[in-house]
Order: C-alpha cells, then structure tokens, then sequence
C-alpha cells in the first residue's frame, strides 16, 4: 500500500492509498482487500454533479481533480465501499489498477486479474493469500 500512495500521490502514507486490507474477522479468519472493482457502470460517477470521474475503458473512473468540489457523494455512492478520501485536500482516492500494489507486495499476496471486460482490471488477493501454511 505504500507503493500505491508513492506511486500515485508521490507520498509514503498507509492512510492514502487506494488500496486498503482490513481484517476479515481476526488473524485466523484472514483479512480482506477493499479496493475498486472497475464497476461497468460505475454509481459513484454516476451521482458526481461536477463531473469528476469520468469512465475508463473497461470499467471504473479516472478523477479529474480540478472539476473535482470534495462534496463526498461519490464515496457514499460506492456499492463496495473502496473511495477512500485524501482529507489534506478534500479529494477521493480511487484506484487505478496500475499494478503497484501487487509489484511491490512484500508478502505476494496481491495480484492484479483482467476479468471478462475487454480492458478492466481489479486487484485481487492472490492464491498465495488463501494458502494455508499449517
């Protein structure tokens, strides 16, 4: 998650990437990636009234940041809760399926899958992260 802020906002900060892993439960019941799953008709740009986030080819939004007001409701919007927010400027944090996460990931636990959309990507947690080491 590092890698995410570092690549995408140029700073080193758990807090603000697009990424983020929370427990699923406890340590045994493992944790689970919360991320942007490149919705096909995205409800977050949907209920934008500036605009903001426009679609990506195959699914998902790209932000643009000037038309961008802060006013939240993209993130309320959000069917999977994954618009995390960057309070320093007032802005979401939305993952762009660059990749990083999964190239930088100490443990091997992430990856990224092209799914049955021509051109979508969505991070995923990896076989590896399912593997019972006991």
């Amino acid at each position: 998650m590092f890698a995410c802020a570092r690549r995408n906002i140029d700073v080193v900060s758990l807090g603000l990437a697009c990424i983020k892993v929370r427990s699923a439960g406890g340590i045994s019941r493992g944790f689970r990636v919360i991320v942007c799953r490149a919705c096909e008709d995205p409800p977050c740009a949907k209920v934008c009234p500036e605009d903001a986030l426009t679609l990506r080819k195959g699914g998902g939004v790209t932000l643009i940041p000037e038309l961008c007001i802060g006013c939240g409701l993209c993130r309320q919007a959000c069917i999977v809760g994954a618009i995390h927010w960057d309070r320093r400027i007032n802005k979401p944090l939305i993952c762009i399926h660059c990749g990083a996460c999964a190239q930088h990931c100490p443990y091997g636990v992430l990856g990224l899958v092209r799914n049955d959309r021509p051109g979508a990507l969505a991070a995923v947690p990896s076989r590896k992260a399912s593997h019972d080491p006991g």
